[in-house]
């Protein structure tokens, strides 16, 4: 739990912040053709790298805490912070979450999207859908006075309801020209609970859904989380900063 104050940034940073969730949204789609089978998830690492430093911009993963690669790519069962290497090859019927955060002039974009590698079973299909839809329900429920609960309980309400779990270990979180600050974002919880959203907070969004259960556990890396049960997990994330009468998306091609 992130205990430093909440930043109310200034027109300013917002409008640097906007600069790189467009940056970070335009990345995540150059490398959607790219996820096809018999692709590695290094290669993917290595575009993104490569396309990053041809616009100017900076991976924030690259480094961070340690963490070996530009990029988090993961994969069926793994949740989040799933490491890029030349031994994982995309087959047909996997998913595979891309987690991308450009640094533009000191700012970060972290966006994430689930992709689909050809054509998915229909129960994959529904996962998939589920949580992007997650992610809007959540997005909706952001506008000045809310609660940080409204935000989870929302995208709970739905997931649950829809046969799936939600991930408790790993939540969104404040952004700005620092990766990882206050608040904390959880995809769970209960209406009318939390801190009061007010103009000028960023943060982040990204619901992980899992098929079964919502525990999971970090593997020996120290990065790679997966399910405990080994089930399929799904995530997306926007970039998000709440407005005078309610959201702006930061991370979306506008």
């Amino acid at each position: 739990m992130k205990t430093e104050p909440i930043v109310i940034l200034s027109q300013r940073e917002i409008e640097k912040m906007r600069q790189a969730g467009s940056l970070a949204a335009r990345l995540l789609e150059h490398l959607e053709p790219m996820v096809q089978p018999g692709v590695t998830t290094l290669q993917l690492n290595d575009e993104a790298e490569r396309w990053t430093q041809a616009h100017g911009a900076k991976s924030a993963p690259l480094g961070y805490k340690g963490f070996p690669k530009s990029i988090c790519t993961s994969v069926n069962e793994v949740v989040c912070h799933g490491i890029p290497n030349a031994r994982q090859v995309l087959k047909e019927g996997d998913i595979i979450n891309i987690d991308v955060t450009p640094i533009v002039d000191g700012y970060h974009g972290d966006t994430s999207k689930t992709f689909i590698v050809g054509t998915g079973s229909p129960k994959t299909q529904k996962l998939v859908e589920v949580t992007r839809e997650c992610l809007y329900l959540g997005i909706k429920e952001v506008k000045p006075g809310a609660k940080i609960g409204d935000i989870g309980a929302a995208i709970q309400e739905y997931a649950e309801a829809q046969g799936f779990s939600v991930v408790r270990d790993f939540v969104g979180h404040g952004i700005r020209n620092i990766f990882h600050t206050a608040p904390d974002i959880p995809h769970y919880g209960t209406r009318g609970k939390g801190k009061s959203l007010r103009a000028g907070m960023v943060f982040t969004i990204e619901p992980m859904i899992n098929e079964g259960t919502h525990e999971v556990e970090v593997l020996s890396d120290g990065w790679t989380a997966v399910t405990r049960d080994r089930q399929l997990s799904a995530q997306f994330e926007h970039t998000i900063v709440v407005t005078d009468d309610g959201v702006e998306i930061l991370t979306e091609i506008k």
